[in-house]
């Protein structure tokens, strides 16, 4: 299912789900209970068939919810109720908590039905029997989300055979865009098409530092949100470890330690110039909130959606430049999917909410902008106006973009962009590789605690990495980095052997 599948992937017409990445096929005895098994037990549990309105937790990431989120969430449920006879509770865990919430749901055992999963957890939840075997169950239940999703992304899907989530049919290539504040682009002259790499953003930069003083910090960075695609070079193998990886365009597909490459260290040290500078605000490694206004941002996307991120930091325009990509792997094609708890009561319900997140635009929208009336409202010709910026359930969380109505101050060219971004991006050489962690699931654990120890300091520059890198690489080694990139190597051969 090598090259064949993966030129299907950049075949593809319209853009393609983020989380359809290329498994390996690898048999492995972690897999839960079959397609059949899975449908028949969801239907026994069905609550439609005793009359109940049943109401299904999900849980998601996203920035704090506004006070009336919860009451929100209940007027769509209310239409959700009076469409597929279902209810949500959606709940969102913090950007910087997120990692650490949901590993404690799944390893606590607390009931969801429904959850957010991406490359850093899809595979480790899979293996620990926690996400349900929908491979045959989307078929027969929700047939109108199964044909909606390409089959690639579907293959895409699948571990060890099977598929345990719905991924989210929309970007599927990387592409990596820094933006300025419009206003002070003007104010100072600044060439924004000529920053194109960390030397010529820093000039931007300190010209802004200088001129607006010490109480301005062009750059906002917080806790889980660090700079943005700091290790976009690499192509991390869906392995949920940033310090490996190989180098997307590496022909030999060598497995290093990220941390110990000349364009890493770079990086790192220019991240820690700023931070000294007083270019980064002086509390980023603490604090688990920029806050809004950031002149300075990093965001993978495409031309269109800097309207997007200049209203939710509260700034007017933003003036974007293309520093990388478009770039497809096998992460950025699994970056976004909703998962079924294994332990779920309402599984076929469940994947009734996402059929209607994936073909109803009125829900989507609700679920995308918030309700109407609140948080945003139509215009004559179908367009949505934002009223508020506090509705903080991401919308690439959630479902497909291709059924949402667009913003009356958005570009409506904005498909066609993420269209020609996916035609014409290039594969990484591990394209359609993921990492079978099941012999090196504890190395891998060892070695994210490690790195969750030093990152908030590394990517906000809060940390010298000349002395914190020899550290980290240090301790990661001690827990077993270099038997995990070992077992690495092993697996990108032989995948591509043949």
């Amino acid at each position: 299912m090598k090259n064949k599948s993966m030129n299907k992937i950049l075949a593809l017409g319209v853009v393609a789900a983020m989380t359809a990445g290329m498994l390996a096929g690898c048999g492995s005895s972690a897999s839960t209970t079959d397609g059949a098994a899975a449908g028949t037990e969801a239907a026994s549990n069905s609550a439609a068939s005793n009359g109940e309105v049943p109401t299904l937790v999900w849980w998601t990431v996203g920035g704090t919810p506004a006070d009336d989120f919860d009451q929100a969430v209940s007027q769509i449920s209310d239409y959700a109720e009076e469409k597929i006879g279902v209810r949500i509770d959606v709940k969102i865990a913090g950007w910087a908590d997120y990692d650490t919430k949901m590993n404690n749901i799944i390893n606590t055992g607390e009931y969801f039905d429904l959850m957010f999963v991406n490359n850093t957890n899809y595979t480790k939840f899979v293996n620990l029997n926690a996400l349900e075997n929908i491979t045959d169950l989307v078929q027969s239940e929700t047939p109108d989300l199964y044909n909606f999703i390409p089959a690639d992304l579907w293959e895409g899907a699948k571990i060890h055979g099977n598929v345990y989530a719905v991924p989210t049919y929309k970007d599927s290539s990387l592409t990596q865009f820094w933006m300025l504040d419009d206003t002070y682009v003007q104010k100072y002259g600044i060439d924004v098409d000529s920053i194109k790499d960390y030397a010529t953003l820093n000039d931007a930069l300190q010209t802004i530092k200088e001129g607006e003083g010490k109480s301005v910090y062009p750059m906002q960075l917080a806790q889980g949100s660090t700079f943005n695609g700091f290790f976009n070079n690499y192509d991390g193998l869906a392995s949920g470890l940033q310090p490996i990886g190989v180098k997307y365009d590496d022909a030999s597909r060598k497995v290093v330690c990220t941390l110990e490459q000349d364009d890493i260290m770079d990086g790192l040290n220019w991240l820690h110039k700023w931070y000294q500078d007083g270019i980064i605000n002086p509390d980023a490694n603490v604090v688990t909130d920029g806050g809004k206004g950031s002149i300075f941002g990093s965001a993978q996307g495409w031309p269109a959606a800097a309207t997007t991120w200049a209203f939710n930091q509260g700034i007017e325009k933003y003036d974007l430049t293309q520093v990388f990509g478009p770039l497809y792997t096998t992460e950025t094609i699994q970056g976004s999917m909703n998962a079924i708890s294994a332990n779920s009561k309402y599984k076929t319900e469940a994947l009734k909410v996402l059929q209607l997140m994936n073909t109803d635009p009125k829900f989507r929208d609700m679920c995308a902008y918030g309700t109407e009336g609140n948080y945003m409202e139509y215009a004559e010709d179908g367009t949505v106006q934002k009223l508020r910026d506090d509705w903080n359930w991401p919308s690439y969380t959630q479902g497909t973009f291709f059924i949402l109505s667009t913003q009356a101050d958005g570009d409506p060219d904005a498909w066609n962009q993420v269209k020609e971004q996916n035609e014409s991006a290039t594969a990484s050489t591990c394209l359609g590789f993921a990492l079978d962690v099941t012999n090196i699931q504890n190395e891998i654990a060892n070695c994210n605690t490690v790195w969750d120890k030093y990152k908030n300091d590394l990517l906000t520059g809060a940390s010298d990495p000349a002395t914190a890198v020899p550290a980290c690489i240090e301790e990661l080694k001690a827990a077993g980095l270099d038997t995990v990139i070992e077992e690495a190597q092993k697996q990108v051969d032989e995948f591509f052997a043949n």
